[in-house]
């Protein structure tokens, strides 16, 4: 603004000169100014479209890298061998693999597997043991890093991948259906397939039936995903899709494992009238679904273990199936009501992935999607109820939130914001005065040259000071809301922080409250919260100015004229704010309209398996390609629409133009005003509709702002059930250790319909250790997260030394356990922060070292370059495993506490690193009550007390030595199978 103003200043000095010395007259020397006025607008609204050409730059480098990449693996690459038909002998020779989404992770190493022709093969194994890979494998989803996939003894490198992959029928665990009907979507199994063949395939497949009973029969659109389908009748459309193509070779990758006893009873029906005479490989965890196989093939990290007939591996009764086998059988017996056997939402599965959620871990493999599984290979399945993750928090935003709330937060900077007020006011009327300026130097160019040369100077002086004026006043405006905003901004995220972290862990459950949605709103939300106090208030108050400073100027020059114009103004307002609106463009509009193909794009690389398996990349390209038209002509014809609006606006600002001239000639003519004063109502009026206009345009989106700030004071005023900074409750001087849980009875919050115990009773006494055991999802650490009140039962007690535990202020309580998980989390601090924090961070040099001696860490922390000063980086990075859980356990015995809680805590490591933590957590459970969640052996034979969970319930309690002779017994099993399991 300060060049601008200093421009005019020359132009009126300049063309005052040139009217004296070459006789310009004031007309022309106008026409250049008003010309420069123009153009320098016109250049000014153009700028920030200079931006949209560096987006649009980013955007298309890494559009143009995606069009280039070269797929490993390109089914549209025509070379390649066609055979008239194949056998589909299958044979894996030696393979090495790994995931490229987990380069440090080996799936295969050596691994060999060899399916005749028209035999069916099973394969079974824990989960992660590379069953699913095999599939992957043989689809070529993948090539094996070293060794061979043949078909036929052809590498399948060699054959054209299209051709090879439509001999191939991929039945899944997910069905992946497309949002279209039921015919198209077993269509995509067939180019140009008859509808007499798509009938053919859905009696075969055992869907017919259920199809013909729809209003709409093949026609039925299946909705999003299929969700207009039950699981049983997906399924058998995916079979029919796959017996569509008619191939030699049939993967099954967990086809039944998610549906119900009636549904996978039908499905399994169809999979054995279609299995007949075609090579078929089975992944499955049920009995019912491997044993009629020819071959059954047992894998354990990456290993083929055993290989046989169903009768001749039974008969080997220590073998690693018998094991799998006989769990399988005791998961039956223990299923003790229909309505615990539905609920196989395990709690630790959903503990696990409440812990995950924000971590984001990338799986790649396909079935892993719908399976938690627990150690010993028996799948737990996750049936997520269907909730509506926006509703909660839609109805937190639809909160109104009073603006003296927001205010009164504000209420210490108040003295800022006065003089921010003060320099708003100045801001406002600087387009006024410049109104003025431009019409006083109008009729200054037609005065006498003496008057000429002393007006010009004036006015030029006054254009000068008007733009030192902006200079100064423009950045104070912008810096004083800047300090109030950002204050208000400091306030609410650290009051939000503050309340986050004194809520319950159930809430954090809840996918509204996930990390990512939190970190969203203390940033984003709580920076538009600024845009309703600050912002809107400079802007409310420059525009008050504005339009207060423009109306005095254009009533003591002429009141008639004023008021013509006044009528006008809302006609030039509206033109301002439209073509500001038109400056900025339709992109938001334009997106809304691509949603659509974005679908038909999400959809297809998130069922890219599906898609590459059925060869079906044309039709979804042709699918795109057709979505993307509609919003491609809506906008043309937008364009249009846009174009002739401003043009519209352009004519009303013209003919209100006219108006004013004409009327201001009129009263000219009358005498009732001078030619100088008809200037001065214009400039003044126009400068003030321009500037409020302008303003209106860019003000905060207050909406946006609204809702943000009813998101922020949902958090600030939600009450915490489980409060860690809730003061009231008793301590005891001192504590033995004595725990009891009597008839509890708990849910998870975020899934109330699955019940994780009903009834459950556990004594731990002072100083005894306690190993809970079981397969995972049985509840043994959600034993855990209530002893550390993470959540309260749903009824029953739990009591520490006869008290209980909710009587007990929460801070001692915790302050009294020592937690020691399967991840441990470190902050990106030095390790001796990470060790003090167990002691709230006030632990001496001498308590810190201390507890590395007895977490057998002190040794190779001193070994470090820094020792204790050393940075573990963000969650640990720059430690080893078994490092983390020696920092883990030293600062969960700093506190000294009386209760040891030991969540899977040596599980992730390796042999040697689990030695050395393991001594370190013998050393700290002397004379200490230890509750043990383990998996492993090593870790549990020692204790006093060896509790078995099952779905909930206890169902065996004793010593090693006294649950190993059980025979038969659901301990002497686990056992049996992790010793199996050990020998790989």
């Amino acid at each position: 603004m300060f060049i601008f103003f200093s421009s005019y200043a020359l132009a009126v000095w300049f063309g005052a000169k040139m009217i004296m010395e070459k006789g310009y007259n004031g007309g022309t020397v106008i026409n250049v100014i008003i010309a420069m006025l123009t153009a320098s607008m016109s250049l000014g609204q153009a700028s920030p479209s200079m931006s949209a050409f560096a987006a649009g730059q980013a955007a298309a480098f890494k559009m143009f890298q995606t069009i280039e990449r070269k797929p490993k693996i390109d089914a549209y690459d025509p070379n390649g061998k066609i055979l008239e038909d194949i056998r589909g002998e299958i044979e894996l020779r030696e393979v090495h693999f790994r995931y490229p989404a987990r380069p440090d992770e080996v799936i295969f190493n050596g691994f060999s597997l060899h399916i005749p022709s028209g035999t069916t093969a099973a394969l079974v194994g824990q989960s992660g043991s590379g069953k699913s890979t095999v599939i992957s494998l043989v689809e070529r989803f993948y090539d094996p890093h070293a060794g061979e996939v043949l078909i036929d003894g052809i590498n399948l490198k060699e054959f054209q991948l299209r051709w090879i992959r439509r001999k191939i029928g991929l039945v899944s665990q997910e069905p992946v259906l497309f949002a279209s009907s039921i015919k198209d979507n077993i269509a995509y199994g067939k180019e140009g397939a008859k509808i007499e063949e798509i009938r053919i395939a859905t009696e075969l497949a055992n869907a017919a039936k259920f199809i013909d009973k729809l209003p709409q029969g093949l026609d039925t659109m299946v909705g999003e995903h299929g969700t207009q389908l039950s699981g049983g009748q997906k399924q058998r459309i995916a079979i029919a899709r796959a017996i569509l193509k008619d191939p030699r070779i049939l993967l099954l990758d967990e086809a039944t494992s998610a549906l119900d006893a009636e549904s996978e009873r039908v499905v399994q029906e169809a999979l054995d009238r279609i299995m007949v005479s075609r090579t078929t490989v089975v992944v499955a965890h049920r009995l019912s679904t491997v044993r009629n196989a020819d071959m059954i093939a047992v894998i354990q990290r990456g290993k083929m273990v055993e290989k046989g007939r169903h009768s001749e591996l039974l008969s080997d009764r220590e073998g690693a199936y018998s094991q799998l086998i006989r769990l399988q059988e005791i998961n039956k017996e223990t299923k003790e009501t229909v309505d615990l056997s539905k609920s196989e939402l395990s709690a630790e599965s959903f503990r696990q992935s409440s812990q995950k959620r924000s971590l984001g871990k990338s799986t790649s493999r396909g079935s892993s999607e719908g399976n938690s599984s627990n150690s010993f290979g028996l799948p737990t399945r996750v049936k997520v109820a269907d909730t509506d993750p926006e509703s909660s928090h839609a109805e937190e935003k639809s909160r109104e939130v009073p603006l003296w709330r927001l205010a009164s937060l504000n209420k210490p900077e108040i003295p800022v914001l006065l003089i921010g007020c003060a320099v708003a006011v100045a801001n406002g009327v600087i387009l006024p005065i410049f109104g003025l300026l431009v019409s006083s130097i109008i009729k200054t160019f037609y005065e006498p040259f003496d008057e000429l040369k002393r007006d010009s100077k004036f006015w030029a002086i006054m254009f000068m000071i008007l733009g030192l004026a902006s200079f100064i006043i423009i950045p104070a405006r912008a810096y004083f809301f800047s300090v109030a905003g950002c204050k208000l901004i400091q306030r609410i995220r650290h009051m939000c922080f503050e309340k986050v972290v004194n809520m319950e862990v159930g809430w954090f459950d809840k996918p509204e409250n996930s990390s990512g949605a939190v970190g969203a709103r203390l940033s984003a939300e709580a920076a538009s919260v600024r845009a309703l106090v600050g912002d809107a208030l400079g802007l409310l108050i420059g525009n008050l100015a504005t339009a207060l400073a423009g109306l005095i100027i254009a009533f003591t020059a002429s009141w008639e004229l004023a008021l013509i114009i006044l009528v006008l103004i809302p006609l030039l307002g509206l033109n301002g704010y439209v073509e500001m609106k038109f400056m900025t463009g339709f992109s938001a509009d334009a997106k809304m309209m691509y949603e659509e193909a974005s679908h038909v794009a999400n959809d297809a690389v998130g069922s890219i398996r599906t898609i590459a398996s059925f060869c079906a990349e044309d039709k979804v390209m042709e699918l795109y390609r057709k979505k993307c038209e509609g919003p491609m002509k809506t906008g043309i014809r937008q364009g249009l629409i846009s174009g002739s609006g401003f043009g519209v606006s352009l004519f009303l600002m013209f003919c209100v133009y006219a108006t004013t001239f004409y009327a201001g000639a009129r009263l000219v003519e009358a005498g009732k005003i001078n030619f100088g004063d008809v200037f001065k109502v214009f400039f003044a009026l126009t400068m003030t509709s321009l500037a409020l206009s302008q303003s209106s345009s860019f003000s905060p989106d207050s909406s946006k702002a609204k809702s943000a700030t009813a998101s922020i004071f949902g958090i600030i005023d939600k009450k915490s059930k489980i409060d860690p900074s809730d003061e009231s409750g008793t301590t005891l001087d001192s504590v033995k250790g004595e725990i009891e849980l009597r008839h509890v009875s708990f849910k998870y919050p975020s899934r109330p319909d699955i019940q994780i115990f009903r009834d459950f009773n556990l004594t731990i006494h002072s100083g005894k250790t306690v190993a809970l055991v079981g397969e995972s999802g049985s509840g043994k650490s959600t034993v855990i997260a209530l002893l550390q009140r993470f959540y309260d039962p749903d009824s029953g007690e739990i009591t520490l030394d006869g008290i209980e535990i909710k009587h007990l202020q929460l801070k001692w309580l915790r302050h009294q356990m020592g937690l020691v998980s399967q991840e441990p989390v470190l902050f990106n601090e030095t390790i001796r922060a990470n060790i003090a924090y167990g002691k709230r961070g006030d632990a001496t040099e001498a308590e810190i070292i201390a507890a590395a001696e007895m977490a057998n860490a002190h040794r190779f922390i001193s070994g470090l370059q820094q020792g204790y000063d050393t940075v573990v980086g963000e969650r640990g990075i720059q430690l080893s495993g078994g490092q983390k859980q020696r920092v883990a356990i030293a600062r969960a015995i700093i506190k000294s506490p009386k209760i040891l809680l030991l969540d899977e805590a040596t599980s992730a490591l390796d042999a040697e690193s689990e030695r050395v933590v393991q001594d370190a957590l013998d050393k700290v459970m002397v004379d200490r009550t230890t509750v043990v969640v383990a998996h492993r052996l090593s870790t549990i034979k020692n204790a006093d007390v060896i509790v078995v969970v099952k779905n909930g319930v206890i169902v065996e309690k004793g010593r090693h030595k006294t649950l190993i002779n059980i025979k038969d017994g659901f301990y002497a099993s686990l056992v049996q199978l992790h010793t199996s399991d050990a020998t790989v």
